[in-house]
């Protein structure tokens, strides 16, 4: 058991990750962003965004495991371009970061996104090298705030990529992602023994969260499945906007 840390405390940390595992799984984002105000009244700041980090890796690796048929490997590719190196450097700086304005800031465009796409129900679909552009913003966001899977859903539903295409291709370039803030958490020596063995408690719960919402997806129609990414949006951006966190 980590040092301070009670069995309760404990106990309601594993069932959040678990029963947001199955939210991420289902929807393909969200969790990480729900999770976050949890381990930070759980943990507090500085030891919730690393450990939850880690916990998104595992989460995201288990829905690559069980997406990988689907994944679009070239557009996690062009992600992983502009989210490896923005990722490092942001994590580098977040011990001094404003998270409170940035954590605002992510709400309104969340907010913005999904109005964009109930305004326009059939955006561009995204160039593939575009994807550049969205890795870098969320590797720098991410690595700042804890986690903008929500930031990067409207991007990649506008690819079309649904159901197994999607969650697959989103939890790969979540994967990069989070590696490389944890390499750029362990310089800044934030990956503390605490914070390991906290993201090594709680990695079973994700896991068994990602099988479950893995089941759950395919008894969802399509329609049903964007409402549910849409809705995910509209409670994210209000959380972060409203400073839940």
């Amino acid at each position: 058991m980590p040092a301070g840390l009670d069995p309760t405390t404990l106990v309601v940390a594993m069932v959040a990750a678990l029963v947001l595992a199955v939210v991420s799984a289902v929807a393909g984002f969200g969790g990480g962003v729900v999770l976050l105000p949890v381990f930070v009244a759980l943990f507090g700041l500085r030891v919730a965004v690393p450990v939850l980090t880690l916990t998104q890796l595992v989460s995201n690796g288990s829905r690559v495991v069980l997406n990988r048929p689907g994944i679009d490997r070239p557009l996690v590719g062009w992600f992983a371009l502009g989210a490896v190196p923005c990722a490092v450097g942001a994590g580098l700086l977040f011990v001094a970061a404003p998270l409170g304005f940035l954590e605002r800031l992510l709400g309104v465009l969340l907010l913005v996104f999904v109005a964009w796409r109930r305004l326009r129900p059939r955006p561009p679909r995204l160039s593939s090298t575009s994807f550049v552009g969205v890795g870098a913003a969320s590797g720098l966001g991410s690595a700042l705030v804890g986690s903008v899977g929500p930031l990067t859903a409207p991007f990649f539903l506008a690819r079309g990529l649904v159901r197994d295409a999607y969650i697959g291709t989103e939890a790969a370039s979540a994967v990069v992602m989070h590696a490389a803030k944890l390499l750029a958490y362990g310089v800044g020596a934030l990956l503390s023994t605490r914070v390991l063995l906290l993201g090594g408690l709680l990695a079973p719960a994700t896991m068994v969260g990602a099988w479950l919402g893995r089941h759950a997806v395919h008894r969802i129609s399509d329609r049903a499945f964007v409402l549910i990414v849409e809705s995910g949006l509209v409670v994210s951006g209000l959380l972060l906007l409203f400073g839940a966190a």
